[in-house]
């Protein structure tokens, strides 16, 4: 008897079980997809492009800003859902202070 405790009748060979099998298949496709990882070029780090966004803009950050504010005006308002600054004609819901998109 092998250490596997199986047998072949007809031979007297050792069989080995087919979940030894499986598992001898799945080690080689896991070897397979290491090997085609290891051969692909690394991904590149997306924190180096925003580091050469920031570097970029520093010169434009010592000019003033331009953009003025305004404060919600009489004929806006703003959404309790998203947020952004409608139009009257676009409110939907006037208790729930809602958007047609959000309603």
């Amino acid at each position: 008897m092998t250490c596997f405790g199986v047998i072949d009748d007809l031979k007297g060979t050792p069989r080995v079980p087919e979940e030894e099998e499986d598992e001898a298949q799945v080690e080689a496709s896991l070897d397979e997809l290491i090997a085609k990882k290891a051969d692909r070029p690394a991904p590149v780090d997306e924190d180096d492009d925003d580091e050469v966004m920031l570097a970029m803009s520093r010169d434009e950050s010592k000019e003033p800003l331009t953009t003025r504010v305004l404060p919600v005006q009489q004929n806006e308002f703003i959404c309790k859902s998203c947020y952004l600054v409608k139009h009257r004609s676009q409110l939907a819901d006037q208790r729930r202070t809602l958007c047609r998109d959000c309603a």
